[in-house]
C-alpha cells in the first residue's frame, strides 16, 4: 500500500493506493477509483473494498474527501457533495497518470453515500469506463409526495442560519452517531452506532462529528439525475435485500431509470452495514463487483 497525496483547488486530498502483483509501466492494469459513506474515511469501508479488489488485479485508490481524514478542507466534518464530486475527478486524474495504470480502463466503485456521488461522477466523466454502487444510497432532491414536499420544506427553516454560521466558520455540529435516544446525530441510531461507534470501524482518522449543514447540503443534492445519462457506461447495482438505511426499492427504481449495458445482483442481508465488513456479504459483493470489471475494463468496454 502506498500513501499518497494530490491537489484538489490548492487543498490536498491523501489516499491509499492499492497495486496488485505484477503492475508497471510495462504491464499496465485497470484501475478503480472509490467513494464510500456518509463521514467515513480510507481506513473504513473504502479501504477494505479497495484491499480486497487490488488481490482481483486492479489498481485501487480509497482516498479520504477534503474536509475529512487526513485530506485538507477549511471546514472539517462538512459534507460538500460538488466538491466531492472534484475529489473523484483529480483522484481518477491521479490514477491515469500513474504509469502502473492504463487510463482507458478506469471504474469507479461507490459504496452507501458514495453511490450517489460515483453514479453522478460516472455519468458525466468519459474516463469511467465502467460503473459499481454497493448498498448504495440514492440522493434524489425530489420529494417522494406532496406531504414530503411539505415537510422538507418546514425542515429547511433553520437553512438560511446554518448557512451564516458556515460562513462565519462557526457552523453547528452534531454527533455522527449515537446509541442514545433523541439525541441528534448525523446518522441515529443503533444500527450506524454498531460499525462507527465500535471497533469494526477503527480508524486514527475518523471523528464523531459533522455539521448540521451537512444534511441540508445532501438534501439539495440530486445524484440520481446522473442515471439518465449512464447509457454509455455500463453500470452494476449490488444491494442488500434488507436495508432499512438505503432501501432496496430505490436501488430497484434506480435499475430501472438506467439505459444501456446494466445488471442488479441482490445479496441475502438483514442490515445495511453487513456490507460494510461482515462475511460472506463483503466477499460476494466483491466478487460481483470484480467480474463486473473484468467484464468490462478488461475488454476495454468504453464510451
Amino acid at each position: 500500500m502506498e500513501k499518497l497525496g494530490f491537489e484538489v483547488d490548492g487543498e490536498t486530498v491523501i489516499g491509499h493506493l492499492e497495486l496488485p502483483e505484477g503492475a508497471s509501466a510495462a504491464d499496465p492494469v485497470p484501475a478503480l477509483v472509490f467513494t464510500g459513506p456518509f463521514t467515513g474515511t480510507k481506513e473504513q469501508v473504502t479501504g477494505t473494498y479497495a484491499r480486497f479488489l487490488a488481490k482481483e488485479g486492479f489498481a485501487t485508490l480509497a482516498f479520504d474527501h477534503r474536509n475529512f481524514g487526513e485530506s485538507g478542507g477549511r471546514i472539517r466534518q462538512h459534507e460538500a457533495p460538488y466538491k466531492k464530486l472534484d475529489d473523484l475527478a483529480a483522484a481518477t486524474s491521479y490514477l491515469a497518470a500513474r504509469p502502473e495504470v492504463d487510463a482507458q480502463r478506469i471504474g469507479a466503485v461507490g459504496i452507501c453515500l458514495g453511490g450517489s456521488f460515483a453514479l453522478h461522477f460516472a455519468a458525466f466523466d468519459p474516463r469511467i469506463r465502467a460503473l459499481a454502487t454497493v448498498a448504495a444510497a440514492y440522493l434524489d432532491a425530489r420529494p417522494a409526495s406532496e406531504d414530503a414536499a411539505v415537510r422538507k420544506t418546514e425542515w429547511f427553516k433553520d437553512y438560511a442560519r446554518e448557512l451564516a454560521l458556515f460562513h462565519e466558520g462557526t457552523p453547528t455540529r452534531i454527533k455522527a452517531v449515537t446509541k442514545v435516544d433523541g439525541e441528534a446525530a448525523g446518522m441515529p441510531g443503533q444500527e450506524p452506532f454498531d460499525y462507527y461507534g465500535t471497533d469494526r470501524a477503527h480508524s486514527p482518522h475518523w471523528k464523531n462529528e459533522i455539521t448540521r449543514l451537512s444534511s441540508y447540503n445532501l438534501a439539495r443534492f440530486d445524484a440520481v439525475l446522473g442515471a439518465d445519462y449512464l447509457a454509455a457506461t455500463p453500470t452494476l447495482v449490488v444491494h442488500g435485500t434488507t436495508d432499512l438505511y438505503c432501501s432496496p426499492e430505490a436501488a430497484a427504481r434506480i435499475f430501472e431509470r438506467i439505459n444501456g449495458t446494466k445488471r442488479i445482483e441482490w445479496i441475502e442481508t438483514t442490515n445495511h452495514i453487513e456490507l460494510y465488513d461482515s462475511q460472506p456479504h463483503v466477499s460476494a459483493a466483491v466478487a460481483h463487483v470484480s467480474n463486473w470489471m473484468k467484464e468490462h475494463l478488461y475488454q476495454g468496454a468504453g464510451k
